[in-house]
């Protein structure tokens, strides 16, 4: 393994054991401070020139040739409905990599990367399915937003084909085992449950580490083995209050918990593998988002414990 990717890890693993989220903070017009995962960041850049192309409206405005690869540009600040968000002063471009895909997003002003302890990272006000939020912090006395953006990119992307995984996998599961899905974004908590439902597999939702730790813990107390209640936990990594490294190394120091099944599901793309997996004390890893590997990496668990039989 070399020595750029073990750095990689380490730095992940660091951040991580710290309890601590990296954030790019911009502006898409106004005063009010909004933030990313700084590892969704490939790079910042002035606006460059946009392809227009036909057929397509705002939010997404066109094509970026960067290098002689074509990204698609979304203006973001229209595409959560910013009201002080105004195209012609959106001068700088967020270029990001997640959910397998690489897209820029255009706001008026970048700031910097600030580091925030993950306590002081809280879930949002609930909008319901308005909100394009995931968290809220502050630095000092300015509230910081931190955007869902796989909620934008799922509404400004072509959309993941309707999961027919029961038929295409030839798989029954009998006696509706149950799943714990651990996701801050409603998008995608929504999308896991739309992968797993159609077959057969009951999903209990919740919305950050710090949740279903007490969860799990609360049917420890309660007599009920985790580990039989749940057959898989599902968690993202990057979410408030406490996140899905925490969540993992959590469950691996506590006795009662220490033999779930975890699997990390993230949006982060390219800088994840078996070494990251092996650290942390997860049994895999599926990156977001493909309804099929998904499926496939659960189907193979509940084989595993016989709780799947091949159709």
């Amino acid at each position: 393994m070399n020595t750029q990717l073990l750095n990689r890890i380490d730095q992940r693993t660091r951040l991580a054991g710290h309890n601590r989220l990296a954030l790019l903070l911009f502006r898409l017009g106004g005063r009010q401070l909004f933030g990313v995962n700084v590892f969704k960041v490939l790079e910042v850049l002035n606006r460059p020139p946009l392809h227009r192309l036909p057929h397509t409206r705002a939010p997404l405005l066109g094509i970026a040739d960067l290098r002689g690869r074509s990204v698609p540009v979304v203006d973001l600040g229209r595409a959560i409905g910013h009201p002080e968000s105004d195209e012609t002063t959106q001068n700088h471009l967020i270029v990001t990599e997640f959910n397998r895909s690489v897209q820029g997003f255009l706001v008026s002003a970048v700031e910097r990367i600030v580091n925030i302890a993950v306590d002081e990272v809280h879930p949002p006000p609930d909008f319901g399915e308005a909100s394009y939020l995931t968290a809220i912090t502050r630095l000092g006395t300015e509230l910081i937003q931190i955007i869902d953006v796989e909620k934008v990119l799922a509404e400004t992307a072509a959309p993941v084909p309707a999961p027919t995984q029961a038929q295409a996998l030839r798989v029954r599961v009998p006696g509706e085992p149950r799943i714990l899905i651990v996701d801050d974004s409603r998008v995608a908590r929504a999308q896991i449950q739309q992968c797993l439902e159609p077959l057969g597999i009951r999903c209990t939702l919740l919305p950050d580490g710090r949740q279903a730790l007490t969860h799990l813990k609360q049917l420890a107390a309660a007599g009920t083995p985790p580990s039989q209640h749940y057959a898989v936990v599902i968690s993202d990594i990057e979410m408030p209050d406490m996140d899905g490294y925490t969540l993992t190394t959590e469950i691996r120091r506590d006795a009662a918990l220490a033999d779930l099944w975890v699997l990390l599901h993230t949006s982060l793309s390219g800088i994840f593998n078996n070494a990251m997996v092996e650290r942390v004390g997860a049994n895999a890893f599926v990156p977001k988002y493909n309804p099929h590997d998904l499926a496939t990496e659960v189907l193979q668990r509940l084989q595993a414990v016989g709780l799947a039989q091949a159709a």
